[in-house]
């Protein structure tokens, strides 16, 4: 299973199910949780932005925070409101946070918590009855676009739609379109004039028939809010404390209705990633997780890098990556640092095109299983849902089962809501029914049901619809194992309840099949083995990214892309489009200096943020942000030219100055970072660079104060291994020396 499918549903009593108990009290909370982690749960007042790295369990945290506050009566549930971005990420959030006792807390999306609290006020803030909500707007689009007498084809018509949800999740009326779109950089699919006019037909449409669109619901709870102080006080005398997952993905809209709910209070605690904001066609901007501090000046920020998902070799390759990146995002890079055990490195394939491409994944695929390794671990990813039939036909060649995610959602299945039916009707009169009479377990009566749905005990040959039917029936088969697993004594009634929560939280049972998806829809989820696939230049970074922005936005997507994978990295790409066709690819730019073979090129070393934790600025007036010291420039110690370069900066010379180091203690340090590394099972470079070995054999410190003043050492690192650096320079072997000889 991958980590957002595990069920968190199927709780149960101390009475030895696979589900433990709840926690007995509060302090039980907090057990199991590393350092940051702790800080996360236990920093229960004033504001609070968490920086948590890919795979550092930032969901762990702050249902723990959430968890511990209830039970020790420091928070109301009530009180609480845990927001998120996807129906499935609240429902697991939910589902925690009721194994750790904190029943009665509100976890939901922006969009769910919104539209709650606007049925509820409709009536006495505007009168009568709200609006039908599309749950699609694609169809409202096209009526625009026929209003108009503008042609569109699919590809606009779904091109347009995002151009118009961009703009209301922006707060940007049709008459500012044009400039607005033109400050942000959008490639728009027609003439901006055209969206401008679509935008507003669209509008217009909406009123008419008097409908609102999911961006109407945020919209329409702002203005609320801010004309109607009242019902404002009403839901903050409700909600005292909020916390918000994903923060980097927020856009303008959702951070003023969150203002609104905040009021001038501060209860608010924060939680992401800025090297995984992938999501800025939509409107996601990191800039409110980047400004926290200077908004918040008494915040605590707690850094979390303690990667527990993947592998030191996978996470060196992740922090690799970042390390080359430019921009805002980047400066706030957070260094990981594996907690797994050592496994494989990843690989890299080149392939002449891309059919030779997807069979070569399906031929690796089909070892993988062979040898053991569950379909449900593995995911192929790609860059464009457009490269996903290439892969499906390999796949079906090599009979291997897969699923598609980014299609049609499980539960709106056809299939689906048919055995739901067929389940729903034998809970009730399956007394009668007489294909029940030889089942004696849930499990039994489950496939007994769904066998007259198409259900087969063995899949169908080939690939196709008729695959991806038994392959949804066999999911709820599967379920129901696990179901009556966890539940003994739980009768078809039960399930069927289960599945109705789970449809509501669009928590999907696992398929047991390969994974397909797109990097985007691959976000908050996490594999065994990952295939990235076409990471070729043109599609990573796609074509039509063009400035430095969009450009940076590609590389950490394949950030997210990687650090999907727990154990195992296949990254591939091909020469080719078609069999024949001119090998006129190169690899993406973005493994050159990581893949062997590859010369390195010049990114700024791997030193990102650190864990840890940073108080809240006390020592001024309240309101007041910290004052920023001024840096004097760094100079070349021999020649004195002004330095910009980080390594030059590192050595505190030009690379062209001669050197004084020591060539002696050079060696002395190279050989005792090897054993620090190799006892932390990190790459070296996350002990010292090898700039930074050079400025100390070269600097040759003798007390703590040389030895902190040395770019890339710094407190934290000198805590760690100052005393042996000390002594290696001060002719003694270091303590790790030691016990390694």
């Amino acid at each position: 299973m991958t980590a957002a499918t595990h069920s968190t549903l199927f709780s149960q009593g101390p009475s030895g199910s696979s589900v433990p108990a709840s926690p007995s009290g509060a302090d039980e909370v907090l057990e199991g949780l590393d350092p940051e982690q702790r800080e996360v749960a236990t920093a229960l007042h004033g504001p609070v932005c968490v920086l948590a790295g890919a795979g550092t369990g930032k969901t762990r945290a702050i249902t723990h925070r959430i968890a511990y506050g209830v039970r020790a009566g420091i928070l109301q549930p009530s009180s609480v409101l845990a927001v998120t971005f996807t129906n499935r990420a609240a429902g697991e959030m939910r589902g925690r946070l009721r194994q750790l006792g904190a029943h009665g807390v509100q976890a939901r999306t922006f969009h769910s918590a919104a539209l709650r609290q606007l049925q509820y006020f409709w009536p006495k803030a505007i009168g009568g009855s709200m609006p039908r909500l599309v749950d699609r707007k694609v169809q409202l689009v096209a009526d625009a676009a026929a209003a108009c007498r503008i042609r569109l084809d699919r590809g606009e018509l779904r091109d347009v739609t995002a151009e118009i949800e961009w703009s209301k999740v922006t707060q940007t009326v049709p008459a500012d379109y044009p400039l607005a779109a033109a400050r942000a950089g959008r490639e728009a699919p027609r003439a901006p004039a055209e969206i401008a006019q679509l935008y507003s037909a669209y509008e217009d449409l909406k009123r008419e028939r008097a409908v609102i669109d999911f961006e109407d619901v945020l919209l329409l709870t702002v203005a609320i809010l801010q004309d109607r102080h009242d019902i404002a006080e009403q839901v903050r005398a409700q909600y005292q404390h909020f916390v918000v997952d994903e923060y980097q993905d927020v856009s303008p809209l959702q951070q003023r209705l969150l203002e609104l709910w905040l009021g001038d209070r501060d209860n608010l605690c924060v939680v992401g990633d800025a090297s995984q904001t992938i999501y800025s066609f939509t409107g996601a901007t990191p800039d409110h997780l980047l400004d926290f501090r200077a908004r918040h000046p008494g915040a605590t920020v707690v850094k979390l890098v303690r990667d527990y998902r993947s592998t030191p070799q996978i996470v060196h390759l992740a922090n690799g990556l970042l390390a080359q990146a430019r921009g805002r995002a980047a400066d706030h890079r957070l260094e990981l640092i594996s907690q797994r055990p050592p496994g494989p490195e990843p690989v890299y394939t080149e392939y002449p095109d891309e059919p030779a491409e997807a069979e070569g994944a399906a031929r690796r695929i089909r070892e993988l299983v062979d040898a053991g390794v569950p379909a449900g671990e593995i995911a192929v990813l790609f860059r464009t849902n457009s490269q996903s039939e290439t892969y499906e036909q390999a796949l079906a060649d090599a009979g291997v089962p897969y699923q598609l995610r980014g299609a049609e959602r499980f539960f709106d299945r056809p299939e689906v809501r048919k055995a739901g039916i067929a389940l729903r009707g034998a809970a009730r009169f399956g007394g009668n029914d007489s294909l029940l009479d030889d089942a004696v377990d849930l499990p039994s009566q489950v496939r007994a049901v769904l066998s007259g749905e198409g259900w087969t005990p063995r899949p169908p040959a080939g690939s196709g619809a008729v695959r991806e039917r038994w392959e949804s029936l066999a999911a709820l088969v599967n379920l129901a194992q696990d179901f009556a697993a966890a539940r003994p004594g739980a009768t078809l009634a039960d399930l069927v309840a289960e599945l109705d929560e789970r449809a509501n939280a669009q928590h999907a049972p696992t398929v047991q099949g390969v994974t397909l998806a797109s990097l985007h829809s691959a976000k908050g989820l996490e594999w065994d083995v990952v295939f990235l696939v076409g990471v070729a230049e043109g599609m990573m970074p796609i074509t039509y990214a063009k400035t430095d922005e969009q450009i940076e936005e590609e590389r950490r997507l394949l950030y997210v892309g990687v650090t999907r994978a727990r154990e195992r990295l296949h990254i591939s790409w091909a020469l080719a489009r078609s069999p024949g066709g001119r090998p006129g690819r190169r690899p993406s730019r973005f493994l050159d200096g990581l893949r062997p073979g590859t010369p390195a090129t010049g990114g700024r070393g791997a030193a990102g943020g650190t864990g840890g934790v940073e108080r809240g600025f006390t020592g001024g007036p309240a309101g007041t942000a910290p004052r920023r010291t001024r840096r004097t420039p760094a100079r070349c110690r021999v020649c004195g030219r002004t330095l910009t370069d980080a390594g030059e900066m590192k050595l505190m010379r030009c690379e062209d100055c001669p050197s004084d180091m020591d060539e002696g203690l050079y060696e002395r340090l190279r050989e005792w970072r090897a054993v620090q590394a190799r006892r932390s099972g990190q790459p070296d470079w996350c002990v010292f660079t090898d700039k930074t070995l050079i400025a100390i054999a070269e600097t040759a410190p003798e007390d703590e104060r040389e030895l902190v003043r040395i770019p890339g050492v710094g407190m934290r690192k000198f805590n760690r291994y100052g005393a042996d650096v000390l002594a290696i320079c001060a002719g003694r072997r270091g303590e790790g020396l030691d016990e390694e000889s």
